[in-house]
Order: structure tokens, then C-alpha cells, then sequence
């Protein structure tokens, strides 16, 4: 086997691997007795045909696909060695010549991160102010919550809910049919159609209108993108919304526990409060952090960027089949292919990335542990809320080396992002081994 290392760019490894002809001889060999055992092949049992007779049999071709699917893995690997190369992912690989087979791999190397002098990062979170019309605005919120709605004997409003026939034909062809359906008479809503509202809107109980709407040719529903359709609709009734008095008894309502309307406002704003902080954190955390990716200089290699955002789909279809939805379903609705969506998320993985290899290599520099304790109340923390019952199962699920190993790369995160935060804060850090240090004195002290 010749190999030749060609550059190494990118955080890549180029090399070319040309196979010596009894490297392919003992790939033809494997090929055969692997095939010999699977073929049928008359006047032979499985496993006795002669080579000669299963490649007459099942193609030289065959043998030969057969042969570099077990050549190539094994030259590859040699090659790395040989080389001294340590992949840091799967390898592009592609065969460049049949005779002698030759192939090039594009090896992924580790990334390399140049860190910053991340340790001079000085911010401070944002200061949350809850206004008070922050907080009349929760309790309006709070007032169409509670809202009833109530049959009036006027035109039909914007805001109104409208009990409605519609009956609507595409080309003499039944496109949609409900009777007493519920409509919310909202301006913005493209549902049934666009502009349906507008058209609705000023009906009065008993009239029958009809009108025609052309569906745009990007609406979410297929059945419905570019058909144009003609509607006819008859009101049966309106109903608007009735609020309740902003009082003591719409904070009963909200919650028993509340008596008072002082009280209710002290519990939105409280409530505003953490909403804000934790907003505030999340800002400043990615605001010190984008910092931190700024200053240092990275490299990885591209094949990373692909594999983040297939990890990235792969989470979005698994929380769509949660809710209902396929991932193909979801792309009809945003219109979009799933080549392009692939493309749109190329600039949130390779943000995702930088952000990810520049936290390892910090967490490295502080050298920041996670310890089996904090490893087994992070799975306590997962299985809150988990009946009783269902504990143990769901413990010996979490309680495994690929989940282990899961948990501690997102607790090292999270402490790594906190060592952060805390230095650009100007909080005194002790890095954990000083900790440690520490612990070992105190014992020794009170010996």
C-alpha cells in the first residue's frame, strides 16, 4: 500500500492510498468466503461453491464491491497510523482509480482553539426594571383570559366570534363545508383563507354573502396553495367579548390563594421579575460568551458544520413527532425544501460550534471537573416531577456510560459557562484543583 499525504488544510488530512495487488487478492479472498456462505448456487451446498464458480455466478463485479467495502476500512486505518494521524470524525472517502485501486480520504483532524484573553472580559448583567405598565399590561392579559364571551344583536366586529356557515367551491369542486363552526374574527388570520375577515366583517345576523379569495401560491396547506375560491357564507349569530372588572374578585378568580387585587398585581409583577432576570441571564451569558468566541482564533474541520445541523433537524423532527407533526409536514408549511432548510441553519451551527469548542477549551484551561455527585443530582434533577414508580426504571435509563457521559459534557458546560459570567462579573474564581487543595489542607488541619 503507497500513501501519500498530499496537504493537510482546514483541519483536514488529505491523503491518497493506492492498494498493492495482493492487498486486493486478500480482499477478493474475503469477499469470496463472506459471499460463499449466502449463495445459492446449484450442485453446491451454501458455503462448498468454488471461488472460481461463485464469481462466475454472481459477477466479478459483485466479488469485486464486495472486496473494496472490506479493503478500503482497513487500508484507511493503516494509512492513519502510518501517517500518525488521529481522526477527530468519519472520512470523506472516494475512489479516484480501478486499476490499481486507488482512493482519496479527506480526514477530519481535532479542531484547534486559540483562546482569547477571555479572563479581562468585564461586563455586568443588565438591571431589570418592571414598569407599572408592564404590569397593567399582564393584568389586561390576565382580563381576556377571564373573558366571557356573550351574544350581542348587532354587525359582526373585528374581535368577535362568529358562529358561521361557509361553503366554499374551487372549480365546481367542494373545497370546504362547515356548519356553525366558531370563527374568531381576527384581521391578521390567514384561516380559512386570507382576507376572509375583512369580507365577513360588518355581516349581520341572517345575511348570506358570497366572494371570491384566491389562495397565494405559498399557503401552508397544498389542498388549498393557489386555488381560487368562491365562498359562500351565512352568519347565524355574533358574540363579543365580555372582560371582567379589574378587582378583588378577578383575583380570586385567577387564583384562589390571591384575595386582593394589590395582591394580584404584587404576583404579575413578581412574576415579570423572574421572567426578566432570567431573560437578562440568558443575554449576558450569550454576550460574555460571543465575547469569549470573538477573541479566539478557531479551526475545525467543515465536516463538523454538517453534522451539527443534522443534529440540529434530527432534535426539531423528534419535538415535531412529540407534538403531532412530521418533519416533511413542517417543511409544506414554512415552504421551504429540505436542502434550504439545511442551509438556513448553517449560520446557527457554525455559531454553535465556535461557541462549543471555544467553552471546552476554556473549561480545560480551568480546568473545571464534574463529580459523581454533581453527576447523580443532575439525574435526580431529570426524573423531578416522574411518578414514584417510574423512578427506578428511569433511573437505571439515565444511569448508563453513553447517558453518563451525556450529562457530564452538559454539566461541565453549564459550570464552565458560570466560571465565565463569574469572571466577567469580577467575582475571585478558585479553579478546582486549588478546591481540592484546600479540602486535603482542612483534613489535615483537623487531624
Amino acid at each position: 500500500m503507497k500513501v501519500t499525504k498530499e496537504k493537510i488544510e482546514n483541519c483536514q488530512a488529505h491523503l491518497i492510498i493506492e492498494m498493492e495487488p495482493d492487498e486486493m487478492e486478500h480482499g477478493m479472498q474475503h469477499a469470496y468466503e463472506h459471499l460463499v456462505q449466502n449463495a445459492n448456487i446449484p450442485g453446491f451446498r451454501k458455503g462448498k461453491a468454488p471461488r472460481s464458480v461463485v464469481e462466475s455466478t454472481l459477477g466479478k463485479g459483485r466479488m469485486l464491491e464486495e472486496a473494496i467495502d472490506h479493503v478500503i476500512p482497513e487500508a484507511y486505518d493503516k494509512a492513519c497510523k502510518e501517517q500518525e494521524i488521529e481522526p477527530y470524525a468519519q472520512p470523506q472517502l472516494e475512489i479516484t482509480k480501478a486499476e490499481p485501486l486507488t482512493f482519496k480520504a479527506v480526514v477530519p483532524l481535532r479542531p484547534k482553539v486559540e483562546l482569547g484573553d477571555y479572563k479581562n472580559i468585564k461586563m455586568q448583567p443588565e438591571a431589570v426594571e418592571i414598569k407599572k405598565e408592564n404590569v397593567d399590561a399582564v393584568l389586561e392579559e390576565l382580563r381576556h383570559q377571564h373573558a366571557t364571551w356573550e351574544p350581542v344583536e348587532r354587525e359582526l366586529r373585528f374581535n368577535d366570534i362568529a358562529t358561521i356557515d361557509i361553503n366554499a367551491m374551487s372549480e365546481e369542486k367542494p373545497l370546504l363545508q362547515t356548519v356553525g363552526s366558531q370563527y374568531p374574527v381576527n384581521k391578521e388570520s390567514i384561516s380559512p383563507a386570507p382576507g376572509f375577515a375583512e369580507q365577513v366583517a360588518g355581516m349581520k345576523k341572517g345575511e348570506t354573502k358570497e366572494f371570491d379569495i384566491t389562495y397565494p401560491a405559498d399557503f401552508p396547506s397544498d389542498q388549498f396553495a393557489g386555488k381560487n375560491a368562491h365562498f359562500k357564507v351565512t352568519l347565524q349569530g355574533v358574540k363579543e367579548e365580555k372582560l371582567p372588572e379589574l378587582d378583588d374578585n378577578l383575583a380570586t378568580t385567577v387564583s384562589p390563594e390571591i384575595k386582593t387585587l394589590e395582591g394580584l398585581r404584587e404576583e404579575a409583577e413578581k412574576s415579570l421579575k423572574l421572567r426578566g432576570e432570567e431573560r437578562a441571564r440568558m443575554d449576558f451569558e450569550e454576550k460574555v460568551i460571543n465575547t469569549a468566541v470573538e477573541q479566539a482564533k478557531v479551526e475545525y474541520p467543515p465536516v463538523l458544520v454538517d453534522l451539527e445541523v443534522n443534529r440540529i433537524i434530527t432534535d426539531q423532527a423528534r419535538q415535531l413527532q412529540m407534538s403531532g407533526q412530521g418533519i416533511d409536514e413542517y417543511l409544506r408549511s414554512i415552504n421551504k425544501t429540505p436542502e434550504q432548510l439545511q442551509e438556513d441553519l448553517r449560520p446557527i451551527s457554525i455559531r454553535n460550534i465556535n461557541a462549543s469548542l471555544v467553552l471546552s477549551k476554556i473549561a480545560e484551561q480551568e480546568k473545571i471537573e464534574v463529580s459523581d455527585e454533581e453527576i447523580k443530582n443532575g439525574i435526580n434533577n431529570m426524573i423531578k416531577g416522574i411518578s414514584d414508580d417510574k423512578k427506578e426504571e428511569m433511573i437505571k435509563m439515565l444511569d448508563t456510560p453513553q447517558n453518563r457521559q451525556s450529562i457530564t459534557q452538559s454539566l461541565k458546560t453549564r459550570k464552565t459557562i458560570e466560571r465565565l459570567t463569574d469572571i466577567a462579573k469580577g467575582a475571585k474564581i478558585k479553579v478546582e484543583a486549588e478546591k481540592k487543595e484546600e479540602k486535603i489542607e482542612n483534613k489535615e488541619e483537623k487531624k
